[in-house]
Parts: structure tokens; C-alpha cells; sequence
């Protein structure tokens, strides 16, 4: 008998039993197991978080460390069932080292079978992994394959591990450098929170549980108090309209809290948060003018394409937040995909059936105006600000491409004054703002003082809706 066996009296001490484990991440006195505590290298259980119904499984590190055979595979496609029959979020532990060795053949196939729950559930019911040691092989698909990845510090996701790169490649690279935090926050977008401790983590994906589980009733009242006596939003925004500002204080004062954001690192131009307004989960999407501009690019159109379709999947309501001056140019973003990647979220706005309302806060440009949310994608509503801008481009950059000839012959001290003339011109012209309202691709200008109440009111009356496809790994 060793430590590893449940049944050695020193094994209940071992914080990284699965039991331990799993009664860390529900409500005190809850867990329920669903499968025993045997050495099969997991365990699954359900129980409560904050009151909700939850189900979830823990590798078992102390078992060949946590290697995944037939039983401990059948015990992960038991919390599937359990989850997918309930309606629940389900939640996995994991640190393992991947399918086991010694069963050869047969543990890729009890692998497979895990895949293919995880695919049948996606878009069914919230899917949450915590990464809390290393997980090589098919337990970092199985994340992979999931909503949410939360990666507490000592986590390490990798299909093959140091050694075996050093070996193949003659790379020397230590596992956090090839699998850490730092690589898959910032760089992969596998993971969408890092945390310092176990306890951060497990507590991160109780929050994201809870907000995607128990979604609660939104009461446009509650906004319309937000709106008299919260932050000013407009005062957020810089006074001059090309200075860059970060969006997250404009992002967070919408919400009734500070909400979750995910990929925090990961294509920062673009914001993607989980939060409440009006007492009701919504998935927040906002360009933010600190990064790139708050240009869109390959990366964060991908971003923002899987966030969608993820609160499509599950009902959540959306608000998008543009200040945006178009897509990023250059020989590196057509050859990273910007066509390709781009399209995603066209398809993902075009696809959405949840409310989705977009406010425009300054200026919305060319193509990324099309992309994020716009009116003939289908968004619920459309609101702007007074200040706002919507247009091809901006006036003075247009009118150096239809005046270019005529600017050509303008002396050097006097062009800035006639590309100035030349583009109130051109905004007459083109209509601006008020054109788009005539049009109907801007529903209404609003003061920033209701517009919590305005987009809360927009979702309230609409009707409640989710999409009805998985949440592929975009």
C-alpha cells in the first residue's frame, strides 16, 4: 500500500487527491461522487457552487501522475453525462501526463471517447478547465476542447513534453517556457485566465461557472440607477479624438461590478468580458484604442469570433463597445490570415441569435465597422454617441485619397488648412452620422448618461434567444 492508495490513512492529506480537490471547488458539504476514489487515475463528483448545480472530475497525480487509462476516462464520460443530464456546467481538474503507457493502444481509445463527450456537450452546457500541474498529450486536447482554460501558475499545457523536444528538435526549452503561463496567455491563446495559486484558480472557475450557469433576470431599473448615480462614462474618453485611451474603465463602468475578462493578454486591442448588467450575465465585446489603435487584426477578429460564439451557445446576451479605425494594414497581416481569421467573426455576428447591441463611442471605419456587429449583421440595436463617427474612413484621410492631385499642388504651409476644409466638405458630403441614423444602420443617438439604461432596455425587449451549435475551438 502506498500514499497514492485512497485507502492509505496519509492519502486523504494529500491536497492533490482528487476528493481534496473537488471539495475545494464546491459549496462546503456538497460533493456528491459520481465515480469512487480508486486508483483509476480520476474522479468525478457533483455538488454546488454558490448554490448552483455543478459537475466535475479531478485527475488523480498521485496514480501513475495522473495518466489517463480506460476506467479513469470512463470516470471523466461519467461527469459528462451527469452534466449534459442535469443542464450544468461541468468543471475539469486536470494534471496528467496523458494517455498511459502501459495500456497502450486501448488508452487512446478511452482518450478518444473523452474528445467526443467533450464535442457532443460543447454549446449543451458550460465546459471549464483548471489546469493545476502538467498536462501533456490528450490532457491538453481535452482543455483545449473546452470554453473556458484557467491555468494556475504551476500549470503546464504541451502536446509533447521538454525532453522529448530536446530529443526531436535539439530545442532546449524548460516546461514553463513551452507550456507556462506566459506562452499560452500571451502567445497560443490556449488559456484565457492565469492565476497565482490553486485557490485562485479553482475560485475563477467558480465565478465563470456561476455567470455562465445561473445567468440571472436583467431589470432595466437597475441600470437606469447605474446610469444617475455611477461613474460618467463619457468622461472616460479623452477630449482630444485621436488620443488613445484604454477601454477597460468604460467596460467596467457599464457593468453593475468590475466583470471577468478572458484573454487579457491575448490580442489586447480587442477586450472580451463576463459580467452583469442589471443584474444579468452579458458578454461584453470593445475595441481598446490603447493597442494597435484598437485596430481589429487576424488574431483578435479570431478572439472576438469565438467569444461570440461561445455566448451565442449559451444564451448570453452581447454589447459591443466600437471605437474602432478599421483593420490593421500590412504584408504581415495578410500573410497571418486577416481575410480568413477576419471572416470568423463575420460569420460569428451574422450567426448570433442572442440580443446584441452595439454603441458606438467615437468612430466606427470601413470594414471593422461591418465586423463588429453592425446593422446588417443583425444587431438587436445600434446605438452611438453624439461625438460619434461612422464612415468609410476617416474625412482627412479620405480626402487625401480623392483630393490627392489637388493637394499635390497646395503649398506645404497651407495643406493642413485645406485638408481641414476639404474635409468638413466631405463630411456634408458623406452624411456622417446623421446619414447612418436616415439609413437606419444607427437606430438612435444617445446621451452617455443612459446608456446602460438604453442597452439594457434594448436587450430586455428583445427576445431571449441562443444559438444552437457547439463552440468549436476557433
Amino acid at each position: 500500500m502506498t500514499a497514492a492508495d485512497p485507502a492509505h490513512p496519509d492519502a486523504a492529506r494529500d491536497p492533490r487527491q482528487p476528493r481534496e480537490r473537488l471539495g475545494a471547488l464546491f459549496d462546503a458539504g456538497t460533493l456528491r461522487e459520481i465515480t469512487p476514489a480508486d486508483a483509476s487515475g480520476a474522479q468525478a463528483g457533483s455538488g454546488q457552487i454558490d448554490g448552483m448545480p455543478a459537475v466535475a472530475f479531478a485527475s488523480d497525480p498521485g496514480v501513475q501522475g495522473g495518466a489517463m487509462g480506460t476506467l479513469g476516462c470512463a470516470a471523466i464520460v461519467a461527469a459528462y453525462d451527469e452534466a449534459i443530464a442535469l443542464g450544468a456546467p461541468v468543471i475539469g481538474l486536470w494534471h496528467s501526463g496523458g494517455a498511459r503507457l502501459r495500456e497502450g493502444v486501448e488508452s487512446l481509445h478511452a482518450v478518444v471517447t473523452v474528445f467526443a463527450a467533450m464535442t457532443r456537450a460543447s454549446g449543451v452546457v458550460p465546459q471549464i478547465s483548471v489546469v493545476l500541474g502538467p498536462a501533456a498529450g490528450g490532457a491538453a486536447y481535452g482543455p483545449a476542447l473546452t470554453d473556458v482554460v484557467i491555468l494556475s501558475e504551476a500549470g503546464r499545457i504541451f502536446v509533447t513534453g521538454p525532453d522529448v523536444v530536446r530529443s526531436v528538435t535539439g530545442e532546449d526549452v524548460d516546461s514553463a517556457r513551452l507550456g507556462g503561463p506566459e506562452p499560452h496567455s500571451r502567445r497560443s491563446g490556449v488559456v484565457h485566465l492565469v492565476t497565482a495559486t490553486h485557490e485562485e484558480a479553482l475560485a475563477q472557475a467558480r465565478r465563470v461557472a456561476v455567470l455562465l450557469g445561473h445567468q440571472g433576470t436583467l431589470v432595466p431599473a437597475a441600470a437606469r440607477a447605474a446610469d444617475a448615480s455611477g461613474p460618467d462614462l463619457a468622461a472616460m474618453l479623452p477630449d482630444s479624438p485621436r488620443r488613445a485611451y484604454d477601454v477597460h474603465p468604460l467596460v467596467n463602468g457599464l457593468l453593475d461590478e468590475p466583470g471577468l475578462e478572458l484573454h487579457p493578454k491575448w490580442a489586447p486591442n480587442v477586450v472580451t468580458e463576463l459580467g452583469r448588467l442589471g443584474g444579468r450575465t452579458v458578454g461584453v465585446v470593445a475595441s481598446n484604442p490603447l493597442r494597435l489603435g484598437g485596430c481589429l487584426d487576424a488574431t483578435s477578429a479570431e478572439k472576438a469570433a469565438r467569444f461570440v460564439r461561445m455566448c451565442d451557445a449559451f444564451g448570453v446576451p452581447l454589447v459591443v463597445l466600437v471605437d474602432v479605425p478599421g483593420y490593421l494594414p500590412g504584408v504581415g497581416q495578410e500573410w497571418d490570415g486577416v481575410v480568413r481569421r477576419g471572416a470568423k467573426l463575420l460569420h460569428a455576428f451574422a450567426e448570433a441569435c442572442v440580443p446584441r447591441v452595439t454603441l458606438v463611442t467615437r468612430k466606427a471605419y470601413g470594414g471593422a465597422y461591418i465586423a463588429m456587429n453592425s446593422r446588417a449583421l443583425g444587431a438587436t440595436r445600434v446605438f452611438a454617441w453624439p461625438d460619434a463617427e461612422v464612415s468609410v474612413m476617416g474625412a482627412v484621410a479620405a480626402v487625401r485619397i480623392l483630393h490627392r492631385r489637388k493637394l499635390a499642388g497646395v503649398p506645404a504651409e497651407r495643406r493642413h488648412e485645406v485638408e481641414a476644409e476639404l474635409a468638413a466638405e466631405h463630411e456634408k458630403e458623406s452624411g456622417g452620422l446623421a446619414r447612418a441614423v436616415d439609413l437606419g444602420v444607427i437606430d438612435e443617438i444617445i446621451e452617455p448618461g443612459r446608456t446602460r439604461e438604453a442597452i439594457a432596455t434594448a436587450i430586455a425587449e428583445a427576445f431571449p434567444s441562443r444559438g444552437v451549435h457547439g463552440n468549436i475551438p476557433l
